[in-house]
């Protein structure tokens, strides 16, 4: 037997889109405004995951300067028909107010792992589209409909049909569901099975009312009868289940017969409180009633934290937790915002052994910023670096940062304090878009060598570090709120309509507001779980 224990995707992997090829399980998990786009899990078991491919790695296939925080990918489906894999997906340029700007895409490939087609451009109504392969060989894109009027934005889930062949839509456009009565439903997903068509779909809004619906109808085109029993999937009314939030999802057959749900869900700090770690992605087995609706095979709407399926384990190594910068490949698991990562500004080859990031716009910037950062994916854990940076000017700053969006963020970095004429440590917080400086003084460095930096988030605590040629670690600054780096405490503070879908990073950055580009130097990059 194998124990499955959720979330199989731990830390800021939302929106799961799931498919089986053979033996082999795929999953695809929205991005946002880090680059490159959507990210692919693989699996043999559905217990152990490595990230295998991030396929939207080109400006032809995305571009997203400019773009928002939360906005850019949203929502990808993964599909895959006779020897090709399918991928659709949302870039969303604007999400303010009434309107929200997004553009719909598909992009193919016969590798998973190789190289993906340039993207075909399918609509602009809505945001989470998904492709759907029909028995009969024709094939059709759904997605969420935006209505700008009386601020509803969630106008139901429409339909049309997409021409291979031509390479676009073709058809009417037909309305297939509005709702019944239930808010915000997107992330829409067909299925065919025992004649009907079946469409799963998200609702109740991103937060802790979130969940999972069904509809059939005989005729692709409606109408849709809602399942008597939704949702089939949801944590609402129960705040100490340890699976919250949970709520879109896709389905996926095993081999053997049994189904599963892949879903989204997030492990708050305290009831109903604030989820650092972001929405992740879990599973559960369901199964076809009599009836012919879905059912979680507990006979409950809430997802098990753990369950067991029949099989062998099928691991993958271990992650590098330390990685010494003495390869051409960058950590696969770093990702840049906004913009793909290139040698003009992340460079390992200019200084062996070295990362280089040339300084470029501040951490503010929607545009053209020189920051790496991976996923926070456990409550405790630690990242650190070890840089040298001569700064010139107190505009020129490199170091260690914890991440949510371009107004939430802690920021341990050396600079040049003009007043002393020294090398200094500064610690940055940014708190609704308001600076501040938690330490009361910044810390004297020497004239020059490295320094390295730590930072230790312990759940909703967070204290960095630094040290001076492998010494002994000394705190910088004192204890910070980790837990402002999270959706719940931006919406909180910020309202509803400011975006807020991602989840914590820790990584690494430079910048230089001069315009020079002077570069820092990173010898190591090290993440740990406690």
């Amino acid at each position: 037997m194998i124990k499955i224990e959720n979330p199989v995707l731990p830390g800021f992997q939302p929106d799961p889109s799931i498919i089986r090829v053979g033996e082999d399980y795929y999953m695809a998990t929205s991005t946002f405004e880090w680059f490159p786009g959507v990210q692919i899990h693989h699996s043999r078991d559905l217990k152990h995951w490595r990230l295998i491919a991030r396929p939207l790695s080109r400006l032809s296939q995305l571009d997203m300067v400019g773009n928002p925080d939360s906005c850019g990918v949203w929502a990808p489906c993964l599909t895959y028909d006779k020897g090709t894999f399918y991928l659709v997906y949302s870039n969303v340029r604007s999400f303010d107010g009434v309107w929200k700007d997004v553009h719909n895409y598909l992009v193919t490939t016969q590798d998973i792992t190789g190289e993906w087609s340039d993207p075909i451009y399918l609509n602009s109504s809505g945001f989470d589209p998904s492709l759907f392969h029909a028995p009969d060989g024709r094939k059709w894109v759904v997605n969420m409909l935006a209505d700008h009027r009386d601020n509803r934005l969630f106008g139901g889930i429409v339909l049309q049909e997409f021409d291979p062949d031509a390479g676009k839509m073709t058809g009417s456009v037909h309305m297939i569901f509005e709702g019944e009565g239930i808010k915000n439903v997107e992330g829409p997903h067909l299925y065919y099975r025992k004649g009907y068509y079946y469409l799963l779909m998200a609702a109740g809004g991103t937060e802790y009312d979130h969940c999972a619906i069904l509809a059939r109808s005989r005729d692709i085109t409606g109408p849709y009868q809602a399942h008597p029993g939704n949702p089939v999937l949801t944590t609402k009314g129960h705040p100490d289940w340890p699976l919250q939030k949970a709520g879109h999802g896709d389905l996926v057959e095993a081999p053997d017969g049994h189904w599963y749900i892949a879903f989204l869900c997030g492990r708050p700090l305290s009831t109903l409180g604030r989820c650092t770690l972001g929405r992740e992605s879990s599973l559960a087995p369901v199964e076809w009633g009599d009836d012919d609706w879905l059912y979680l095979t507990n006979g409950i709407q809430m997802p098990d934290p753990a369950f067991s399926i029949s099989g062998e384990e099928v691991p993958f190594p271990q992650p590098v937790e330390r990685h010494d910068f003495d390869t051409t490949e960058l950590p696969e698991e770093f990702q840049s915002l906004r913009v793909p990562i290139t040698p003009d500004w992340a460079n390992l080859e200019e200084r062996p052994g070295f990362l280089r990031l040339y300084g470029r716009e501040s951490l503010s910037s929607f545009h053209y910023q020189s920051l790496l950062a991976r996923r926070l994916q456990h409550f405790d854990a630690t990242a650190a670096t070890a840089l040298e940076f001569q700064p010139q000017t107190f505009q020129q700053m490199a170091g260690l940062v914890a991440y949510y969006n371009t107004g939430h963020f802690y920021y341990l970095h050396i600079t040049w304090d003009e007043h002393r004429q020294k090398r200094v440590l500064d610690l940055i917080a940014c708190d609704h878009y308001a600076m501040s400086h938690p330490m009361s003084q910044c810390i004297d460095l020497q004239v020059d060598g490295r320094v390295e930096l730590k930072l230790h988030f312990n759940h909703a605590e967070l204290q960095f570090f630094y040290r001076k040629e492998a010494g002994d670690w000394q705190k910088a600054g004192p204890v910070l709120d980790g837990s402002i780096l999270s959706d719940d405490y931006i919406m909180e503070q910020c309202g509803r309509y400011l975006p807020a879908f991602t989840g914590a990073m820790v990584g690494i950055c430079c910048q230089d507001l001069t315009g020079a580009r002077k570069p820092a130097d990173f010898d190591w990059f090290e993440y740990k779980a406690v």
